[in-house]
C-alpha cells in the first residue's frame, strides 16, 4: 500500500509555470519512491469553466434567430451599464466584463442588420466591417497596447460565440501566446 508523504512545487522558470507533484512512498522499504504529477485545482476549474462556456455557446446559438434584444442592444440602449471606452455614431466598444487579458475591450456595431455571426456578413456590410477594425486600432491605441494586441471574432458555437450580435475582442497588456484557443 502506497502513502503520500509529502507535496512538492517545481517552478519551471522559462515558462513561469508551477507544476504540483505528490511523493509517494510504500510501506514497503524494496518500494521505489517516485513522483506523480497532480492536477491543479485551478487547472480543473478551467475545464469546468470550458464545459460551462461550451455549453452556454449552443444555448446562444439555439437562441440566436429568435430576434429578441441581446446583451449588447441592452448596452447600446444604456439599459445595461458599461465601461465605454470609445464611442462614435456607428461603433461602441466597451470593457469586457470578465477579462482575458489585463485589457480585453469588446468593439460592437450600433446597429446590428443582421450581422449576427461574421458567416453571415455580406457585401452591405463592408463598410461596418471596416468600421470595427478601425475602432479596434483606436481601442489599442487608447489603452495604450498598439505595440501589440490581437483581434479575436467568435463565430458561431464551435468557436464559443455566446452572444449573437457581431462583436470583436481586443485583448491585450501581456504577452500573447500561440496557438490561439
Amino acid at each position: 500500500m502506497a502513502a503520500v508523504t509529502s507535496f512538492s512545487l517545481f517552478r519551471n522558470r522559462a515558462a513561469t509555470t508551477v507544476r504540483a507533484f505528490v511523493t509517494v512512498k510504500a510501506s514497503n522499504p524494496n518500494f521505489t519512491t517516485f513522483l506523480l504529477p497532480l492536477r491543479s485545482r485551478r487547472s480543473l476549474c478551467r475545464v469546468s469553466a470550458t464545459n460551462d462556456e461550451e455549453a452556454a455557446a449552443k444555448v446562444a446559438a439555439a437562441n440566436a434567430n429568435s430576434g429578441a434584444p441581446t446583451i449588447f442592444d441592452k448596452i447600446i440602449a444604456k439599459e445595461i451599464p458599461s465601461s465605454i471606452v470609445y464611442e462614435d455614431d456607428k461603433v461602441l466598444a466597451f470593457r469586457d466584463i470578465n477579462p482575458q487579458a489585463p485589457v480585453h475591450v469588446l468593439v460592437i456595431p450600433k446597429f446590428r442588420d443582421g450581422l449576427t455571426e461574421l458567416r453571415k456578413a455580406e457585401l452591405r456590410h463592408v463598410e461596418i466591417l471596416g468600421q470595427l477594425l478601425h475602432a479596434a486600432k483606436i481601442v489599442a491605441e487608447i489603452e495604450g497596447i498598439l505595440d501589440g494586441f490581437r483581434v479575436v471574432i467568435n463565430n458561431g458555437p464551435a468557436a464559443c460565440q455566446s452572444v449573437y450580435h457581431l462583436h470583436l475582442h481586443v485583448l491585450g497588456g501581456r504577452q500573447m501566446k500561440w496557438p490561439a484557443g
